[in-house]
């Protein structure tokens, strides 16, 4: 069977553009001699609509766009994400569907049984799991339809899933009872870097174990935090993968089951692929909400340094303008860094120096504080004073404010409230200090964008005389080491410092994530990369007794 493999970049509740965009992804797929379309999970809506789904006007949407689809599968058959009404009113309102279009209309339907409530997934909130097994016949082909996880599960018993109590197998043991030609798989699977090899694992381990051809179709775009990295492909029986899409893009591809045609993207490494992301998800959060210019603040430091090259790459020079604001605590060699990237980049920036302002601060505070001495009060004066003059630049001429907080700092706390924690998005939120060295270098494989002093001299918040990031924080590799062990692998403090770390540092470390949960809570939406980002993924309670 020839199958139009449509990797599509959709946008939540935008039904018109999403509705254009399929409709010609299945004319292109009947002008090549497809049979069969197939697209990602709840392509109609975007993946995820949250609460949208709670709306009636919105699932009626819904269901008019997947009826104005189906009137252009005729001489083509098609396969598109979308919820639907459970007509059992004892169970949830909507089920998450598979909606098989052919001869002008919907002539199956096929749900999600395996509902993810874990990490950045609450789909068990809105969604009914399917409990019936059936496959589709079409042009002479048993067609297994599942959505996601449904193929993913190769644990029986996966505590991650909302289960019917039905049965006791997985989905795909179910239906692979009813002897299919030909599994299809609807997703929505977010980039994460340190799980991607973990997909293709299970995909390769299904197709092997069932001895069936896989059709994985996914989407890419960025919706908020979450990044689509597409990857689509065709997995034989013998879990040989011989057709990869794109990564990061929009894309299209038509595979002959019977003659199939090796073809794969270039191969990207870890770092490249954390670029890729973050490019998405800086484009298409300024894209799908209308705006087009962004601001930051550039102090000549690594993260606002990398922050901003990525911004430029994104969104173009033109679109980029940055704010130097020294202190009379920042060093010659800063403020020369933050010049040089501005130029080399070619963007536009200005210079504000905040020392009048902080004095100002200072001496109408200075009898409220009763001459108690300076401390991190001060400092964090200085952040704020930053932060009101970044605001006023976005609330006058339009531009969102990027926020260049690095995830080991977030994860410690080490940023001010409503200074440089400012922002509409937060782009390296989730990239360790480490690896914003890494991308620093990424950055620069094609020539120096970033000064190499940026990268080169010991971090600095520059808030006091001489200040060093290791003043307050073990050396980053240590740290990063520890924080990822505590957030991404949820291991204890006995288990890190069974690894080899120092006790007192690990203890210092967990204490100081768990102390400013508060400061995460009031932050901006985070770009997220890895499997455990600040944010909807990782909640936790701001007042808790944690035990360390």
């Amino acid at each position: 069977m020839k199958i139009a493999l449509a990797q599509l970049n959709c946008h939540i509740g935008n039904f018109e553009t999403t509705a254009r965009k399929i409709i010609a992804a299945i004319k292109q797929a009947h002008h090549a001699g497809a049979e069969l379309a197939v697209f990602s999970e709840l392509a109609v809506t975007g993946y995820y609509p949250a609460d949208l789904l709670e709306q009636e006007a919105f699932i009626r949407q819904a269901e008019a766009t997947i009826q104005r689809i189906a009137e252009h599968c005729v001489g083509i058959a098609a396969i598109v994400g979308a919820p639907t009404v459970n007509p059992d009113e004892r169970g949830k309102r909507l089920f998450n569907s598979a909606c098989f279009l052919c001869d002008g209309r919907v002539t199956a339907i096929r749900h999600k049984s395996l509902l993810p409530t874990y990490d950045v997934f609450d789909e068990y909130r809105h969604f009914e799991p399917n409990t019936e097994f059936q496959l589709v016949e079409y042009n002479g082909l048993k067609l297994a339809l599942t959505i996601c996880e449904d193929l993913w599960d190769d644990q029986p018993v996966s505590n991650r899933f909302a289960k019917a109590k039905l049965y006791r197998t997985s989905p795909m043991a179910e239906l692979s009872k009813l002897s299919p030609d030909l599994v299809i798989n609807l997703s929505a699977s977010p980039f994460s870097y340190n799980q991607e090899h973990w997909r293709k694992h299970v995909l390769v381990t299904q197709a092997k174990e069932y001895g069936l051809p896989i059709v994985y179709v996914n989407q890419t775009g960025a919706h908020t935090e979450l990044v689509f990295d597409g990857g689509s492909c065709y997995v034989a029986a013998d879990g040989s993968i011989p057709v990869e899409l794109a990564y990061f893009v929009e894309d299209f591809r038509v595979i002959d089951t019977e003659h199939i045609v090796v073809s794969h993207p270039p191969k990207q490494e870890r770092i490249a692929k954390i670029h890729s992301a973050l490019l998405l998800g800086i484009r298409d959060y300024f894209g799908k909400m209308g705006f087009s210019d962004a601001i930051l603040g550039l102090s000549g430091g690594i993260d606002s340094a990398v922050v901003c090259a990525l911004a430029v790459e994104a969104l173009g020079a033109d679109h980029v303008r940055g704010l130097l604001m020294p202190s009379k605590f920042s060093s010659d060699h800063s403020i020369a860094d933050a010049v040089k990237l501005a130029e080399n980049l070619g963007i536009r920036y200005d210079i504000v120096k905040i020392h009048d302002a902080v004095d100002t601060f200072g001496s109408d505070l200075k009898p409220l504080f009763e001459n108690r001495p300076p401390d991190i009060t001060e400092e964090n004066i200085q952040a704020r004073t930053r932060g009101i003059l970044l605001m006023a630049m976005s609330n006058k001429f339009g531009n969102l404010l990027l926020n260049t907080t690095n995830k080991s700092e977030c994860a410690v706390g080490y940023g001010t409230l409503y200074g440089d924690l400012n922002g509409s998005l937060s782009v390296i939120g989730d990239v360790y200090k480490t690896d914003v060295y890494q991308l620093a270098e990424y950055i620069n494989r094609n020539g120096a964008v970033i000064p190499q002093n940026s990268i080169s001299k010991p971090p600095s918040a520059e808030l006091r005389p001489d200040q060093k990031d290791s003043d307050s924080l073990p050396d980053y590799p240590t740290l990063d080491a520890i924080l990822f062990r505590y957030i991404e692998q949820n291991q204890s403090a006995e288990e890190i410092i069974a690894a080899g770390f120092l006790r007192e540092t690990v203890i210092k470390t967990i204490h100081l994530v768990n102390k400013y949960e508060f400061k995460r809570f009031q932050t901006p939406p985070i770009l997220r990369v890895s499997s455990k980002a600040f944010g909807f993924g990782r909640r936790m309670p701001l007042v808790a007794k944690y035990s360390v």
